[in-house]
């Protein structure tokens, strides 16, 4: 285990602010309980998303850079944690970009100095997500001593979503043998929850794509891809899908609502975010985990195992 990762600067991005607030609120419990330290980068800005790089990509590359030049240059910080899978991605794109692209270079500096603040330079700054900031720091082990209540007959089907090991050549630190993640066959969430007292399952299409970039523009597409996503589990014989990336979860969500309404087909499985799962198990009370945020109603099926 590091110390590195115990005081981080923290980019909870824009979707933690509004449909994933429960996800926000989740990852500050966990991190209060386990004496780990999350300080919020000052003033920060939305990392480019998908639209701002599908029109501009340079222009995301900036911005994900100015997230990375405050919490470096401004903040003192050698590590931010982004929990969401997008923001996370982008963060991770722009130190690729900016060590292999020379125009991403000459536009970050450019609008930099524009802005009037320090240009970001690659390397000055590591970026990790909310799986690598408890695992390395925390381990199967510290979680193991800190159960209160086992998550014990719980079945789920860990959900990684595509962004999270894709493309493998911005996640140089994946890949890299025993300790690391797998682009392929990601495991740090199963680590985690199974080190909690989970049943995991073997889920076949932990990366595979929700459908989020597509939910205004073709509903239809996003939904059939999320009922893919839910009958799997189904059958794998999954209690929950436990996610860690907002734009997932929503989808999931409101698709599996969706997916009845409009096509008469109803799947069992719970929506839940990892830290939501991991903070019960720590003793820590629904509420201040945002369980009464999903739209995903578990607090009956929790109640009913014992965890809420």
């Amino acid at each position: 285990m590091t110390e590195k990762y115990k005081k981080v600067a923290y980019y909870p991005g824009c979707a933690l602010e509004g449909s994933g607030h429960a996800y926000d609120r989740s990852t500050r419990a966990v991190g209060k309980n386990l004496g780990l330290e999350l300080v919020e980068v000052e003033n920060w800005n939305c990392c480019g998303a998908m639209e701002v790089k599908n029109i501009d990509p340079k222009l995301q590359t900036y911005l994900s850079s100015r997230v990375m030049s405050i919490a470096s240059a401004e903040m003192g910080f050698d590590t931010v944690m982004a929990p969401c899978n997008g923001c996370y991605h982008n963060l991770k794109k722009a130190e690729y970009d900016l060590t292999s692209d020379s125009e991403s270079v000459e536009v970050t500096a450019r609008l930099s100095e524009k802005a009037g603040h320090a240009t970001y330079e690659a390397g000055d700054i590591e970026t990790i997500h909310a799986l690598d900031w408890i695992k390395d720091t925390i381990g199967e082990d510290g979680i193991q001593a800190r159960i209160k209540k086992s998550l014990s007959g719980l079945k789920i089907a860990n959900y990684y979503g595509c962004m999270y090991t894709r493309p493998r050549h911005i996640f140089p630190e994946k890949d890299q043998g025993e300790g690391s993640e797998s682009t392929s066959q990601p495991h740090f969430m199963d680590d985690i929850l199974r080190a909690a007292g989970a049943e995991i399952v073997e889920y076949p299409l932990k990366t595979a794509c929700c459908g989020g970039a597509h939910t205004l523009s073709d509903s239809d597409t996003s939904t059939k891809l999320v009922l893919n996503l839910l009958e799997t589990a189904d059958a794998c014989g999954a209690d929950v899908i436990a996610t860690e990336c907002p734009t997932c979860h929503s989808g999931l969500e409101m698709h599996q609502v969706r997916a009845e309404t409009n096509f008469d087909r109803k799947t069992g499985a719970k929506i839940l975010y990892f830290t939501q799962l991991l903070g019960l198990a720590l003793g820590i009370s629904p509420r201040k985990l945002g369980i009464h945020e999903n739209v995903s109603d578990s607090l009956g099926f929790l109640k009913e195992k014992g965890l809420a």
